[in-house]
């Protein structure tokens, strides 16, 4: 039995820091266990420009503790707006990785989303030339659908035609949630691949629904059927390429999650490797952790793999019921749990 892994250090490929007092708690915690991060931009406004993108940067690294190293990776939030000189000019400089298409009202702070994906080929043309990529939050989000077939109808509708149409266009579908979406990362060809979250694979839909509403397992796309759940973690753990880390860890205030209107977003950075590398260690393949959490992430980006190392050893990892974040408590993924895995250096 293997009680202790060294591996590259590994990055988040997804993560939500917020702003203000918020990311000021929060950053920290992704800055403790990547070195790199790719940030989401759906704040209040959104970040839709590369002088917003360049702006925000900056107030990420002030908020990152003293002794820590860390890199955010900036994204451009797409709209029926967007100007393709302006996200050109962001990659050119060296501001944008990439750009985030969120149909409008799919998630939290997704109101000024677009309204039709047809509209952006101008867009995904700048980007593809560019070489700069595209993450995608793929639902649809029209009131017909189910919101559990939403990934799905997404894939079927919308993804399928971008990648088509865009073949040097470099697709990272987010938090992947279903087998369908599996089977479409799997079957594209080498510019399409899909980040995986840590309750994805720890959780399906009877986590938010049995024995009372449990807000602090809501999180969109919402957690699947349990045959989805089956179908992430052997995706995960397959030693893939097209499969990496991105914890989309999505802080908010406790009242704000235990309310009448639940915000979406899970909070787990604070333990993100050590939830993942459980999952790994039940499917008896910790030998392919190190692909998954720091390899094929920064491969797919066209980026180096990090020099440094991180320690993790098997025993106790006690979490917390809540954290103090931005004057605020903030619930963590596995609240009150005791993980079998720790990070130690």
């Amino acid at each position: 039995m293997t009680d202790s892994l060294t591996i590259r250090r590994p990055d988040d490929w997804h993560v939500h820091l917020r702003d203000g007092a918020m990311l000021a708690g929060v950053a920290e915690y992704t800055a403790r266990q990547f070195a790199r991060a790719i940030v989401m931009p759906n704040l209040s406004p959104p970040v839709t420009t590369t002088d917003a993108a360049r702006a925000y940067r900056e107030r990420i690294l002030a908020a990152v503790p003293d002794g820590l190293s860390f890199e955010p990776l900036m994204t451009a939030y797409l709209t029926d707006s967007t100007d393709p000189a302006d996200l050109a000019r962001g990659k050119a400089e060296g501001v944008l990785t990439a750009a985030k298409l969120y149909p409008a009202n799919a998630t939290t702070n997704s109101a000024h989303g677009v309204t039709d994906i047809a509209h952006l080929a101008p867009v995904f043309a700048a980007m593809e030339e560019a070489g700069l990529l595209l993450c995608i939050h793929g639902e649809v989000t029209t009131s017909d659908i189910d919101v559990f077939d939403r990934e799905a109808v997404f894939i079927e509708r919308h993804l399928s035609r971008i990648v088509r149409d865009f073949p040097g266009l470099k697709v990272v579908l987010e938090h992947i949630t279903t087998s369908e979406g599996v089977a479409f990362v799997e079957a594209a060809g080498p510019n399409v691949a899909g980040t995986i979250t840590p309750q994805h694979l720890h959780i399906n839909r009877n986590a938010m629904l049995v024995g009372g509403i449990r807000p602090h397992a809501y999180c969109l796309p919402v957690a699947k059927r349990e045959e989805h759940r089956l179908a992430l973690r052997k995706a995960a753990t397959s030693g893939s390429g097209k499969f990496f880390l991105g914890t989309d860890s999505a802080p908010h205030a406790r009242h704000d999650k235990e309310s009448a209107c639940g915000c979406a977003g899970i909070f787990n950075a604070p333990f993100a490797l050590e939830s993942y590398v459980t999952v790994f260690d039940e499917e008896d393949a910790l030998d392919r952790f190190e692909q998954f959490a720091s390899l094929a992430g920064p491969a797919f980006y066209g980026l180096p793999v990090n020099e440094e190392t991180v320690t993790l050893r098997r025993g106790d990892a006690a979490v917390p019921e809540t954290i103090e974040a931005g004057g605020t408590a903030v619930v963590p993924f596995h609240a009150g749990e005791t993980l079998s895995w720790r990070l130690v250096a």
